[in-house]
């Protein structure tokens, strides 16, 4: 092999650890495994292989943005691209990074004005299902606090009053 193709491999090779490291840290090392071994035929290696380089390597390991922002970009994107899966798996991924559930909910909301209705539904649905099944599996009762605190929020971000707004009697 020559100098460059070895400075090459070399440089793939800190991006793939770089980014398996980032990749188990944010969705975890169990949901990690069996992507990879799902996609460890020799057709669809090259993918793994450069969602790990360039998604969690490259981009979710640059400095800028902390990974809860990172996380609550993702599920505005995942939303707004109708990708229930991959929605599913950062919804974990943003709580795993102090995401509240509120911020989540709130990302949500955001995303279904500017993408639509239909998206926005569903990921709701799906949101709601992983937080839920997030709190039973860490023996949480009530709503997900996150680290709202070290955001700057003395007090957990708190809703509007829904019942205030749904109303209808004065309209």
């Amino acid at each position: 092999m020559s100098q460059q193709a070895d400075a090459l491999a070399s440089a793939h090779q800190t991006l793939f650890s770089k980014g398996l490291e980032m990749r188990n840290k944010v969705v975890g090392k169990a949901y990690v495994d069996k992507a990879l071994a799902a996609g460890s035929s020799d057709y669809a290696r090259p993918m793994q292989e450069y969602v790990t380089e360039a998604c969690w390597g490259s981009i979710w390991g640059r400095p800028g943005l902390e990974l809860k922002t990172r996380s609550l970009l993702n599920l505005a994107m995942l939303c707004a691209l109708n990708r229930s899966t991959e929605l599913g798996v950062h919804t974990r991924g943003a709580l795993s990074n102090g995401a509240s559930e509120v911020e989540i909910r709130e990302t949500i909301l955001q995303a279904a004005c500017y993408c639509g209705m239909p998206a926005g539904v569903e990921g709701f649905k799906v949101t709601e299902r992983v937080i839920n099944e997030w709190k039973a599996e860490h023996g949480i009762t009530g709503p997900v606090l996150g680290n709202s605190k070290k955001a700057g929020h003395e007090t957990p971000v708190a809703d509007v009053d829904v019942g205030e707004r749904m109303n209808l009697e004065n309209v």
